[in-house]
């Protein structure tokens, strides 16, 4: 009804134009000719071929192009009738009158989703929504907020640091102020939430926005990362602040080619495949399309889940299930002789700090000798890349966990200089999320009221994102040096103290102490990346360097008889610590 009256209108209008506005001109029998044939045309092919056929969007471009597409015809073949018998008035009016009812009917469109938009605040919203964000994010979730009448969410107004902004509107919402115009703007709007729509926004502006909600009483939500949402952007991407978002970590930018040249076709086995990194190098590397993906631990339990989310079932079915402890120096050689793996990503190690002082032999015999019993059966098989898991402990180490781990690194440097593939080892910190780490711990002990044990308040260490940190082990696999340390960056170091503190505030309890227990035995105030001493190099990625390590000889590792716990630390501290790297063992 809106586009025929339109058009109609549209058709003297044009006359007008045509004759300098002289009204008899235009009210004459051709002219009303044309609006009638016009319009019967317009709805009839409109009907069939054009924006009425089906019920588009109002505004789309799909109605857009429809309704371009309908006027284009009957303008034509009004302008072709033109040049026969019939006088439809001037022989330029029916294109004339096209091109105007066109612009009508954009018009009519704009005013009513404009009309929608406007005159549609749903004030019975759950939530009424202050959007930090007029960038790209902040326009799709405003639109988002608008168009769906579904949502509980409204957008009532926008914020962004950027001033020439300020007189934005989206939607029909408009920028109010800044970051710093938090409280007044959320007072001004009545608000409850506020959004932050910046998926690249770093820690410091997160912090700084959820403390000026927290002083307006506002919720705070954010959008993730670009790269974790599929698709545009909508009010369900919304979720709340968790402790990534303090930690900042960026996105990493893969050498996707150079990765699958390593994993792609090939036979890829995994130990500790049912931990925390184990079981998501599993899952990354299961995208780059391995011939076989063969998950071996010691625990069934996590390797049914490992193997539930990698395949999507846990029937165990499939030998590429490998039920193993790698201290059975046996049933490694049996393992890697039945799937004659090409590439090895050695997960399996012990790693709790204050369980290893008590129990030193356990890190000899699983960390050391265990890595060395994967080792020698990857090198029996002919294994063309294996990449040991290590720790930042194992720089300049001061514990069993670290003095451990740096004999694996030594004993890969071994394999390496002894044997024509490649051996390699990846360092990195605090993993969060891992099994048994302190955010667990933390987490844990908030949701039972507290307190939260600390050991000083300025001890700090990196933290790294489980999916990171496995891309990066990934990375490293494909562009490692023979016997090389690739130490990989974790960007800085955050206080324990920090995170327990964010940690608390996010779970919104206000009476939960922190208390400090001092150092435990082994532990640094802050960890390190690097031994003092070694040589740092770039690498082709500009997020892992790495580093040369000293060889240690492995058969006189395995030949090594401890009579005592204490024995077995300090063999490993000596073999460890920087005193010793200048001299092969």
């Amino acid at each position: 009804m809106v586009d025929v009256v339109t058009l109609t209108v549209a058709v003297f209008f044009a006359g007008l134009l045509r004759y300098d506005f002289r009204i008899e001109e235009i009210l004459t029998l051709p002219v009303v000719r044309l609006a009638v044939l016009a319009a019967a045309a317009h709805v009839l092919i409109g009907a069939f071929v054009g924006p009425y056929a089906v019920g588009h969007h109002r505004g789309s471009y799909e109605e857009i192009v429809d309704l371009m597409k309908t006027v284009l015809i009957w303008s034509i073949s009004l302008q072709a009738v033109t040049l026969g018998p019939w006088d439809l008035g001037p022989r330029s009016l029916p294109l004339a009158s096209g091109a105007t009812a066109l612009l009508g009917m954009f018009g009519a469109r704009y005013v009513l989703r404009a009309t929608r938009t406007r005159l549609d605040p749903r004030g019975t919203a759950a939530s009424r929504v202050l959007v930090f964000g007029a960038g790209e994010g902040g326009r799709q979730l405003v639109r988002a907020l608008v168009r769906d009448q579904l949502s509980s969410m409204t957008p009532v107004g926008l914020l962004d640091d950027d001033r020439a902004k300020r007189r934005m509107r989206i939607d029909g919402v408009k920028v109010l102020g800044t970051g710093d115009d938090v409280v007044a703007v959320a007072e001004q709007t009545e608000a409850t939430t506020l959004a932050i729509a910046v998926p690249s926004a770093q820690p410091e502006l997160v912090k700084k926005l959820r403390d000026a909600a927290q002083g307006a009483g506002l919720e705070t939500l954010i959008l993730p990362q670009a790269h974790e949402m599929l698709g545009r952007i909508g009010g369900s991407d919304l979720r709340s602040l968790d402790l990534a978002d303090f930690l900042g970590r960026r996105p990493i930018e893969l050498d996707a080619t150079a990765i699958a040249d390593t994993i792609s076709g090939r036979t890829v086995l995994v130990t500790g495949a049912g931990g925390s990194i184990g079981s998501e190098l599993c899952r990354q590397i299961s995208k780059f399309g391995p011939k076989h993906l063969v998950m071996l631990d010691r625990d069934e339990s996590a390797l049914h889940g490992t193997q539930l989310s990698v395949t999507g079932q846990g029937l165990f079915e499939s030998d590429d299930v490998v039920l193993a402890d790698i201290r059975d120096a046996g049933r490694m050689i049996e393992v890697f002789k039945h799937h004659r793996p090409e590439v090895v990503f050695h997960a399996a190690a012990l790693k709790h700090l204050p369980l290893l002082e008590m129990y030193p032999e356990e890190a000899w015999k699983t960390n050391v000798l265990g890595t060395l019993n994967v080792l020698r059966a990857a090198q029996h098989v002919g294994v063309s890349t294996f990449v040991n898991v290590s720790t930042d402990k194992a720089a300049n180490p001061s514990c069993v966990l670290g003095y451990s781990k740096r004999v694996t690194e030594r004993l890969t440097a071994d394999f390496a200089q002894k044997d024509e593939h490649t051996y390699v080892s990846v360092r990195f910190g605090n993993v969060l999320g891992s099994r048994g780490s302190v955010i667990t711990a933390f987490t844990a002990q908030v949701e039972q009221g507290g307190p939260v044990t600390v050991t000083h308040p300025d001890v700090e260490r990196y933290f790294m994102l489980i999916p990171e940190a496995c891309q990066l082990v990934l990375q490293a696999a494909a562009i490692g040096r023979d016997g090389e340390v690739m130490v990989l960056d974790m960007g800085q170091p955050a206080k324990i103290q920090d995170v327990a503190t964010t940690l608390i505030e996010l779970s919104g309890r206000k009476d939960v102490e922190i208390i400090y227990t001092g150092l435990r035995p082994g532990e640094k105030m802050s960890e390190e990346l690097f031994t003092p001493g070694e040589d740092i190099r770039r690498t082709d990625h500009p997020l892992v360097n790495s580093v040369d390590v000293p060889t240690i000889d492995s058969a006189a590792v395995e030949h090594t008889q401890h009579s005592s716990p204490a024995e077995s630390a300090s063999w490993m501290r000596d073999v460890a610590t920087p005193e010793s790297l200048g001299v092969d063992a």
